[in-house]
């Protein structure tokens, strides 16, 4: 009860709950955590006064002469009436998360009902809408990146960004801690990489996952996304985070020996930024594309941007 709250996308000491939501997925996924937690907790309390009921008044001290009947009809219905209306409960909320964290919107659709909401004058329909949906972020476009699962890094690839050449940009995330002595002592262990993903903030980001031997999962807990990466297969998901910053993830599929050396660091950034790392990682200076992403700028257009100077 007085742990202090984890104020940054990584696991705190003493902390409780899950890692702060930094998208309207994870906000929703929060929502109907709590929202099971008022199911469950008088589901364990009624099941439990059931068991003491059982164990105080029908052992064999107190009840010495048991009754002997084969069933009762009316528990019957109520036993499975009453947790299948549970289910369906459960399902009216659970059934929806799982579509809208399942298929990327379609961005199209999301100007034109925006649009339609407001020139049909219902202000708050269309505020409900905007929570769901982000218009302005929807009128930009989706930003794709490729995560591959590799034993045991990720390769980051953006189709949309290409080089003179048509190349896309494609580069290679290795951990900083693989469990030696030898280990870098800089950034957060077992979280940090060399070459983190960047990505916009305020945008739609549409991942589409695979693998190149073994099954990995792509997963960042603040996100509230998590989609195995399957060799063979391309699997997708999307998301979109208002917040620049730095959130951290882990493979969360046993992919062999260095499982747990395998992390995901996403650096959230403004455009302008994210346009700078860009055209230096085209470029081929990683090392000054990942500098100028250490220090992540503000969303007010009055900030100047960190970056490196070629």
């Amino acid at each position: 009860m007085f742990a202090a709250p984890a104020f940054a996308a990584i696991p705190r000491d003493g902390a409780l709950g899950m890692q702060p939501a930094a998208t309207r997925i994870a906000e929703r996924i929060h929502h109907f955590h709590t929202f099971l937690l008022w199911i469950i907790i008088p589901i364990t309390i009624f099941v439990l006064i059931l068991l003491l009921w059982v164990i105080l008044r029908h052992n064999s001290r107190t009840n010495p002469t048991p009754r002997k009947f084969s069933h009762n009809t009316l528990i019957e219905v109520i036993w499975t009436v009453v947790p299948a209306l549970i289910l369906v409960g459960i399902a009216s909320q659970s059934f929806p998360n799982l579509y809208y964290q399942d298929v990327p919107p379609n961005l199209q659709m999301v100007q034109d009902k925006a649009n339609k909401l407001l020139a049909d004058g219902k202000s708050a329909e269309y505020e409900r809408f905007t929570k769901e949906y982000n218009p302005e972020a929807a009128a930009q476009g989706f930003v794709n990146v490729k995560a591959q699962g590799n034993q045991w890094n990720w390769t980051y690839t953006y189709p949309d960004i290409t080089d003179d050449a048509g190349y896309p940009l494609e580069f290679v995330s290795n951990p900083l801690q693989v469990g030696l002595s030898t280990d870098s002592k800089e950034g957060i262990r077992n979280l940090s990489v060399d070459y983190p993903m960047v990505v916009p903030a305020g945008r739609y980001i549409r991942y589409y996952t695979a693998a190149a031997d073994v099954i990995h999962s792509f997963a960042v807990p603040a996100f509230g996304i998590k989609t195995d990466a399957v060799p063979g297969r391309l699997n997708e998901g999307w998301f979109l985070v208002d917040e620049p910053g730095t959130y951290y993830g882990q493979c969360s599929e046993l992919c062999g020996v260095n499982h747990a050396y395998m992390p995901i660091e996403v650096r959230v950034v403004p455009q302008e930024q994210f346009d700078r790392w860009a055209e230096l990682m085209l470029a081929g200076d990683y090392d000054a594309a990942a500098a100028s992403v250490q220090t992540i700028a503000s969303v007010e257009p009055a900030t100047k941007f960190a970056a490196v100077t070629e």
